[in-house]
Formats: C-alpha cells, structure tokens, sequence
C-alpha cells in the first residue's frame, strides 16, 4: 500500500542504446530512402512535403518515417533529426564540405 510523501517502487526503466549507437545505424540500419527521407525530416519536412518531393503518396511518406523512427529507437521526429545530425547525414545550415571547396 502506498504511503504518502514516499515514492512508490516502479518497474525498472527499459534501457536503449546510447545516443552514439543509435546515430551510427543511420548508415548502418537504414535504407537508401529512409536515409533520403529522414534527411527531409531533419529539415523539417511535414509527410506531405516528403511526399510531394519523392513522387510518393503522404502515407508511403508516413511508412517511411514510421520505419525510421523504429530502426534508430527514436520516439519523435526530432529526436530522429538529432540523430541524422550526429551522424553527419545532414550539416547545420552554412557548413560546406571539403568536396564543395575542391
């Protein structure tokens, strides 16, 4: 029975790979696609955007983030661009590469 002031015992808190892990899967657990999609979702992209400039219908779009979301362990959209930006699929705004400069 709880007891009042005292935190009540919960279940253990399911763990997930470490930010670093689950960054380094946006090469390795991806697909072509999703790694194409997930860089729109990194700017920002709504799933009927995604799906205006892949030629795809808003709900193959939504598939895709759904699928994306499930391969990094990620549980919003954000998180998942976080993710595609540690992995350095996708730059801050004004960052140029060496290949852009040669």
């Amino acid at each position: 029975e709880p007891v009042p002031g005292q935190i009540p015992e919960s279940r253990p808190i399911p763990t997930r790979p470490d930010f670093g892990a689950r960054a380094r899967r946006v090469h390795t657990a991806l697909t072509d696609r999703e790694r194409e999609v997930l860089c729109l979702v990194a700017g920002g992209a709504t799933n009927r955007t995604i799906a205006a400039r892949l030629f795809i219908s808003p709900k193959t779009a939504s598939v895709h983030v759904s699928r994306i979301l499930t391969k990094l362990d990620a549980t919003t959209r954000t998180e998942a661009a976080a993710l595609a930006h540690a992995s350095g699929l996708v730059r801050p705004w004004g960052t140029v590469t060496e290949a852009v400069n040669a």
